[in-house]
């Protein structure tokens, strides 16, 4: 392997971990507040219908992202609808999320456009291009952190590069604001914050808000920027495998950077390497495409280590009179 496939192959994970890294940060803000969201899968996916369908008909990215924000900020208020006001299973009301984004998405696709559950291709300015960073081409010729720079630091889209930012912006906005300590706080014991005279639905709400936002973006990098336009299922699981990074990161940003992009690298190394041979012995090409989901399993089966959820996550809290 030189030095260039391997700077492919990071290239790859970088866009391959972007959608997993905002649906991961999502879950985290979401679970910190005491609100377990196993429906990260149908807000990226309704995004990405969305996001694709405006994109095409408007021929502005922009609207079309804007569009995929606003129908996963739905979904996600459906959600703390039912776990929050109605104090339903949180774990259902994101089972019922994913069917329902599942189906809509098929269907709306199917009147709308008529190409089997699809959106036409995007092109231009409906959209995400590639950016070049400044003093990239300069920078090429430096022995080895030019190239990285050239090829694997630039020439994403903008999505990849918010993606990135968020990790920081997350972890100052949890640990280092009094917003983030009320709610993580609230994750932990609702209880006492509603004692102290601050409101427990709406910190929860705001953080299922922030989720549906991130949701948002992840689906439409998906439809917009990974991809030119949306099809079926095209999340693919990926919210799930989210899920699993979060757990892995037992809750933290910058550990979810490394989890997410541990799986965007045998995402990458799965799509690179279809056929290899160990010891003599060829690795079928449905092994390397399910390491990522491999992985899912293994950290789901407590395997790497015990994470142990905010305490008050999953529970609906009722205030005592």
């Amino acid at each position: 392997m030189d030095y260039q496939v391997i700077l492919q192959i990071l290239d790859s994970t970088l866009r391959l971990a972007t959608p997993l890294l905002l649906a991961c940060l999502a879950g985290l803000f979401s679970e910190r507040a005491g609100i377990f969201d196993i429906g990260l899968e149908g807000k990226m996916l309704i995004a990405a219908f969305f996001s694709a369908a405006i994109a095409a008909t408007t021929g502005s990215v922009w609207i079309g992202l804007f569009a995929g924000i606003s129908a996963s900020v739905a979904l996600a208020m459906l959600h703390g609808l039912a776990s929050i006001t109605f104090r339903g299973d949180q774990l259902i009301s994101g089972v019922a999320i994913n069917f329902l984004a599942a189906g809509l998405t098929v269907l709306i696709s199917e009147d709308w456009f008529q190409q089997g559950g699809r959106t036409p291709q995007l092109a231009g300015a409906a959209r995400f291009n590639p950016i070049d960073l400044p003093f990239a081409d300069t920078f090429s010729v430096v022995p080895i952190l030019g190239p990285i720079y050239k090829e694997v630091i630039s020439g994403h889209t903008i999505l990849v590069y918010a993606a990135l930012l968020a990790v920081p912006l997350t972890w100052y906005v949890l640990f280092r604001t009094r917003f983030g300590l009320r709610l993580r706080a609230v994750g932990e014991n609702p209880g006492a914050v509603d004692t102290a005279g601050i409101s427990v639905t709406r910190l929860r709400y705001t953080a299922v808000v922030i989720c549906g936002i991130l949701c948002g973006l992840a689906g439409a990098y998906l439809a917009t920027g990974f991809a030119a336009g949306f099809v079926k299922e095209m999340s693919a699981g990926r919210g799930f495998i989210a899920l699993a990074a979060l757990i892995f990161a037992k809750w933290r940003p910058w550990q979810a950077l490394g989890a997410t992009l541990l799986f965007g690298l045998l995402d990458a190394l799965g799509t690179r390497y279809q056929n290899i041979e160990v010891i003599g012995f060829n690795v079928p090409v449905q092994f390397m495409q399910a390491l990522p989901y491999i992985l899912t399993v293994v950290i789901l089966a407590g395997f790497v280590g015990k994470a142990i959820p905010p305490r008050a996550g999953g529970a609906p809290y009722v205030k005592e009179r």
